[in-house]
């Protein structure tokens, strides 16, 4: 996607540590059965999922969500390029667990 790439290019100029379409592990009662891919990993603790639909659905806020427990990460954000003006919704883990 042209704006992973473009925000890769960002991050890189001001310094922020990130990973690009991070995959990892999932395990259920400690069995692995899949993996799930997060367009960006930033610091090792903000994931950050892009789209680029007309309209930001119920359904992307639930993948960004499912990412966030997933990973049990604390925050997130989900960012729409392609509405006629950019849309984002920073995102709480609720069931966040500090480690």
């Amino acid at each position: 996607m042209i704006y992973q790439r473009a925000l890769a290019i960002e991050l890189s100029l001001v310094g922020i540590s990130f990973q690009r379409e991070f995959e990892m592990p999932i395990f259920y009662r400690g069995e692995h059965i899949g993996t799930r891919r997060v367009d960006f990993l930033i610091d090792g603790m903000i994931s950050v999922e892009l789209k680029a639909t007309t309209k930001q659905e119920d359904v992307h806020l639930a993948q960004a969500i499912n990412y966030l427990e997933a990973y049990n990460l604390e925050i997130g954000l989900l960012i729409n390029f392609g509405e006629a003006s950019l849309n984002f919704k920073r995102l709480a883990n609720k069931k966040y667990k500090p480690v």
